[in-house]
């Protein structure tokens, strides 16, 4: 906040600010994706993170949740440990109970007085020096609690926790900047204008596991325009959510703007849902959770004042198909980046592939090759390529699925297979064969290290689409593998509606901010593409002014030829 501001009262008992200068049409920095650093032996970023994760570790954190800018111990505490080292406690983390959740609401809606009236331009500063600190001092940290706290190697890691949370703050004021310049069209004798104002009411973020990125992308995109919001994030990503929190503090996000609220998510999320006030749900997860949240709004309508906006990003299936013509090097490099890199925890994550069959052998060579030569095990560990899965629940998940398919007529565990919950809880890349097309992992979201495969005659490619096509019912990401152009336009156009994000000679993963916006339809969400000026506009509510220079006088009347506009 400048020397210069004041304040003016807003009829709420309360105060909102002005800026009494306004004195130019502001542009924003131009957005840039941020560099990925190598963390290469003894370089100095390596060096940065070894010490971060030695203070991680080396501490039992405390952390509460943050309600109006206070941190509240509650007494309840879940402990948030590491997937890899499962005994290994990170944090004791404070869960807010119903009157806690009731606090955040009552914080929100306070906050909401002043900070909708704030310039943008005050509040895009605040989010831009939130990337700087991103990409600088807090850069080693948010890594070290990413690779700790989700079990992702450095690599995956620097991508998420650094790279694409800076790209997402950093992209997303830039096109907020391109959303206040849409106006409509004046006259001489009037000036039209549209005011993006934030909804009225707060937002509420629900934030996966599996990415520090999207669980910081969440609450700031309502947050940049104007909104206030109430944050819950996975139980399984605690510790970073704090560090986000914390940074975005140092800021200068004033209290109770974001209000993280670690707890139970059917408790948090039945008060929430049911508030009045409730103007809009942010949602990454399940499929089914989505569902649930949409059913509830649904029969709450009548709380409501207004029609609460809902957009979600859920599950996927993603397929990668293969033409005859494609190359089998290219096929094999992107199934095992694409399927395995963190533990094929990402919606995005290639988990079904149908190959012809006078290619399979050679692609399914490759693959076991490759399964075979993955290291597993501690992430801050350089030569690690892949880690644990989450928790219990999704390692149980796993291993049932593919016991069922060693059980299964018709299917075969071609590589990997292997659990393990000793230490962590570890599941090996593997690949499962199928020979039915309706085969269960050819339909229903595992969210793990786990590809399936179906090989069809190479005089069938038109059985392929339409199988590719209908077999799930998600249409998040997708990938096609063919020399041959035509194949590859053939394809495309019957896969239209398939994949939300659609990769040609590539793996269905790695989407990068302002290269290629991400989401999916159908079972896979709302598709309103993060990081866009379309996603952007979903958390304002436009106002249209008609300024009139000079106002008629006089009353026309029928008889001159002319009546009243009716409008």
């Amino acid at each position: 906040m400048t020397d210069t501001s004041t304040w003016i009262e807003h009829g709420r008992g309360g105060r909102a600010w002005v800026d009494p200068v306004g004195a130019g049409v502001y542009t924003v920095p131009p957005a840039r994706n941020e560099p990925v650093l190598s963390y290469a032996a003894g370089s100095p970023e390596r060096l940065r993170l070894d010490e971060a994760i030695r203070g991680l570790r080396g501490r039992r954190a405390e952390l509460t949740p943050v309600i109006g800018g206070e941190r509240r111990h509650t007494g309840e505490v879940l402990e948030a440990t590491m997937p890899h080292d499962r005994r290994h406690v990170l944090a004791d983390v404070h869960q807010a109970g119903a009157a806690d959740v009731e606090r955040a609401i009552a914080a929100a809606r306070e906050a909401w007085q002043d900070w909708h009236r704030w310039p943008w331009t005050e509040r895009a500063g605040v989010f831009l020096r939130a990337a700087a600190l991103v990409a600088g001092p807090y850069r080693a940290r948010l890594v070290a609690a990413t690779m700790l706290d989700q079990s992702k190697t450095v690599p995956e890691a620097e991508a998420d926790a650094a790279c694409e949370l800076a790209d997402f703050l950093r992209f997303n004021v830039a096109n907020m900047r391109r959303v206040l310049e849409e106006q409509p069209e004046s006259t001489d004798e009037a000036w039209n204008r549209a005011e993006y104002r934030p909804l009225e009411g707060f937002v509420y973020a629900i934030t996966p596991f599996n990415f520090t990125a999207i669980g910081a992308n969440l609450p700031t995109t309502p947050a940049l325009l104007g909104n206030t919001v109430i944050w819950k994030p996975s139980a399984a990503a605690m510790v970073g959510a704090a560090i986000v929190m914390e940074l975005l503090e140092e800021a200068g996000l004033p209290p109770g703007v974001i209000n993280l609220v670690y707890g139970d998510p059917a408790e948090v999320s039945e008060i929430v849902l049911a508030s009045p006030h409730l103007a809009g749900v942010h949602f990454t997860g399940s499929t089914e959770v989505f569902r649930g949240i949409w059913n509830t709004v649904g029969q709450n309508m009548t709380r409501y004042r207004g029609f609460p906006r809902l957009v979600g990003e859920t599950g996927g299936k993603d397929f990668v198909l293969v033409h005859p013509s494609a190359d089998v090097e290219a096929v094999a490099t992107a199934l095992v980046r694409g399927a395995f890199e963190y533990q094929g925890q990402k919606c995005s994550a290639a988990s079904r592939v149908y190959a012809p069959a006078s290619m399979w052998p050679a692609i399914s060579e490759r693959l076991i090759e490759a399964i075979g030569q993955v290291r597993m095990g501690d992430v801050a560990d350089p030569s690690t390529y892949v880690g644990a899965v989450i928790n219990k629940a999704a390692f149980e998940r796993h291993k049932q699925a593919i016991e069922q398919a060693r059980t299964t007529a018709g299917a075969t565990v071609v590589a990997g297979g292997q659990t393990n919950d000793e230490q962590g809880w570890f599941v090996t890349p593997t690949l499962i064969e199928t020979r039915d097309p309706a085969f269960p992992l050819l339909r229903k979201e595992l969210f793990g290290p786990v590809l399936t495969a179906f090989v069809y005659d190479d005089d069938r490619w038109d059985d392929a689409l339409r199988l590719v096509d209908e077999t799930s019912e998600y249409a998040l990401t997708g990938s096609i593998f063919a020399r041959r152009r035509e194949s590859l336009s053939e394809a495309a156009s019957r896969l239209r509606y398939a994949a939300g994000n659609l990769y040609l000679n590539e793996k269905p993963t790695g989407s990068v901010v302002g290269q290629q916006p991400f989401g999916g339809s159908r079972a896979s969400g709302t598709n309103d593409k993060t990081a866009t000026t379309f996603h952007l506009t979903r958390w304002t509510t436009t106002r249209t002014i008609k300024d009139t220079h000079v106002p008629q006088t006089a009353i026309p009347f029928p008889r001159n030829g002319t009546s009243p506009q009716s409008q």
